[in-house]
């Protein structure tokens, strides 16, 4: 009952925390998680109360960790609330002269190409081609 009520003020926590200044998403995260708490009140598994407890920890991590806001300030530009535990990814310039090689074919893949690699079919479609012009 302890860790079920600690879960509990911990999302609501984390919600004050992650949608700081946004009445919307502060009102809607309230509900989210008081309907969802209510719903599963009855629960009497203590295996099912576990993952519960398990979920809402997955959650709360989830959203400290990968939810920022973004407040719109003029026609294009953004601020960006971003917190010390928001997870960030090295950024990597896009290379638009990058070959992108097709995946090779896992085992028990079915041929999309055709038979011979496609060889077939392009050199039937050449063929059609070549009696059109």
């Amino acid at each position: 009952r302890r860790q079920v009520l600690s879960a509990f003020k911990k999302l609501h926590r984390t919600r004050q925390y992650v949608f700081q200044g946004d009445a919307n998403a502060l009102a809607a995260g309230r509900l989210k998680i008081n309907e969802s708490f209510l719903q599963n009140r009855n629960e009497s598994s203590e295996d099912e109360i576990q993952k519960m407890i398990k979920l809402a920890q997955d959650v709360d991590l989830e959203l400290r960790t990968n939810v920022i806001q973004a407040q719109k300030k003029e026609d294009g530009v953004y601020e960006l609330r971003i917190t010390p535990e928001t997870t960030r990814l090295d950024n990597v310039v896009f290379n638009p002269d990058a070959i992108i090689e097709k995946p090779r074919r896992q085992r028990g893949d079915k041929n999309t190409e055709g038979c011979c690699g496609g060889a077939a079919m392009a050199a039937l479609e050449a063929e059609v081609q070549a009696r059109n012009k």
